[in-house]
């Protein structure tokens, strides 16, 4: 027998799932870790608790697949992206907390870069906005914090790495200190069309060389697994990029003009721009996609929001209005309409088209007969307006209609929830068979690396069966609602300044 292991690291837990050489997945296994939140508008993770996590998951999916260490090909990684782990490099051991891509302590530093005129620089070479969504003010600020860690960051003694690398920095025993162009693309410091680490960047943000690891294509033997670490496999990590583009690989979506949306902590809506790196007018992300190694670069233009999922766990565990996320389907349907209730899921700020690191979550139109159910409904029915924010920008911005969106994730399982998301967009939204696309993405990317697969009998989402939400809202009603969240996202801008 002979499997590719697929590690799906998210925001809020680690998803690792074991592939056949026919596509079929053999295990599964999820775990949770722990969410950190030291102040207002901070995000951390413990960095080793996720390695912990990753290790025990894998094992799990190891024996509910009935496989042996040496029966693993190889593996493939797909992550949270943005998120910031600085390490010794003597002892592999983090020197901080990690600081997540949802984190917004660095708003003030991007507010006085903006101010200084840097964001024209920022934007032609990263094809990003200056946002403490990403990377790059992080790291300085860990820096900068820390007593001696700047010092010794340029004397070459710290790493620094979004979680691929501290991945595969533990999972290869510390002989890999390396990243995919995907994941180095979102850090602020990586020229896109150069494709390379800036030295322009590194002045701006105060970054010394010396932290950065090497950056590869994303189908690419990295290091081979440490027996010792990782369940006693010893195979090599072969695929690997950041969830979002993983999980466009992972629809099919390989050339200009397909596009995808993935449910999971927060949404990501992505348009493959083919070997174009096109310049936004509407504030979408301009990123790199997934490189085979022996092709031009691949880009894709990008939507994020930050908040989806993290509102439906906001449920649980912050309001304890639902037990599961499951529960937000039949709660959300239960009422008849949203009773004027409407929910901005700004609790990490805005993204995409709106960009504002300063808007807050908002409930408005509460009253006395608003209940659970009318709360569990605004929060699914915002996840599908802010996507809205996104298709209509894109397509502003590409020229071409969107006629059907895939989606994948956890959030494609609710059936409320993708069938408002075709209402709200007027098309077909289509959820294939599988829905974690992300995983399969890094899996086909390993696989193709290492000849387990080609591209041809890689086993994309495109190929498998598809559920397929038709939209039945009339354009008036839509747009009638539509407006009114307008309203409600107006009122939700600039809260925290």
């Amino acid at each position: 027998m002979s499997f590719i292991l697929a590690i799906d690291q998210g925001t809020t837990g680690t998803t690792v799932l074991v592939f056949d050489r026919d596509g079929e997945v053999r295990a599964r296994n999820y775990s949770e870790f722990t969410q950190h939140y030291p102040q207002p508008g901070w995000v951390e993770h413990d960095a080793e608790e996720i390695i912990a996590v990753t290790v025990t998951t894998a094992a799990a999916a190891l024996e509910q697949a009935g496989a042996a260490p040496n029966d693993i090909h190889a593996i493939g990684i797909s992550n949270q992206r943005e998120t910031t782990v600085l390490w010794d490099r003597a002892s592999g051991a983090p020197v901080a907390p990690a600081i997540v891509w949802q984190d917004r302590r660095t708003a003030d530093a991007c507010e006085r870069l903006k101010r200084e005129g840097c964001e024209t620089l920022v934007r032609e070479k990263t094809g990003l906005v200056l946002d403490p969504y990403f990377s790059a003010t992080k790291l300085a600020w860990l820096l900068d914090q820390h007593d001696g860690l700047r010092s010794r960051a340029e004397r070459g003694e710290l790493a620094f790495g979004t979680i691929d690398s501290w991945l595969m920095w533990r999972l290869t025993g510390g002989a890999a200190h390396v990243c995919d162009e995907t994941n180095a693309a979102r850090t602020l410091l990586y020229d896109i069309r150069a494709r390379r680490w800036d030295a322009e960047l590194l002045r701006l943000f105060n970054i010394p060389a010396a932290v950065l690891p090497a950056v590869k294509p994303s189908a690419h033997v990295f290091g081979e697994a440490d027996p010792a670490v990782l369940c006693g496999i010893r195979a090599p990590i072969a695929g690997v990029a950041g969830d979002q583009q993983a999980a466009l690989f992972g629809h099919g979506c390989h050339r200009a003009g397909l596009a995808k949306n993935t449910y999971g902590t927060g949404s990501f809506l992505l348009m493959h721009t083919g070997e174009e790196a096109i310049v936004s007018r509407e504030r979408l992300l301009t990123t790199s996609a997934c490189n085979l190694g022996d092709e031009a670069p691949q880009y894709a233009l990008e939507g994020a929001i930050f908040t989806t999922g993290a509102a439906v766990q906001w449920l649980r565990d912050g309001l304890g209005i639902i037990a599961n996320a499951a529960e937000t389907e039949a709660l959300a349907a239960s009422a008849p309409n949203n009773g004027g209730v409407y929910f901005v899921p700004a609790l990490a700020g805005l993204g995409a088209p709106h960009w504002d690191a300063h808007a807050r979550g908002l409930l408005v139109g509460i009253t006395r007969g608003t209940g659970r159910a009318e709360i569990a409904r605004a929060v699914l029915e915002s996840i599908a307006y802010r996507t809205r924010d996104l298709t209509l920008a894109m397509e502003r911005e590409s020229g071409v209609a969107l006629s059907a969106l895939r989606c994948d994730g956890g959030g494609s399982a609710n059936n409320f929830l993708m069938q408002f998301q075709a209402d709200m967009l007027g098309v077909p939204v289509e959820v294939p068979a599988l829905a974690d696309v992300t995983a399969l993405g890094a899996a086909c990317l390993a696989g193709i690396a290492t000849g387990f697969w080609s591209v041809n009998t890689a086993p994309f989402a495109d190929r498998l069966p598809m559920q397929r939400y038709e939209p039945n809202m009339p354009d008036t009603a839509r747009q009638a609602l539509y407006e009114r969240w307008l309203n409600a996202l107006a009122r939700a801008r600039d809260w925290a300044v």
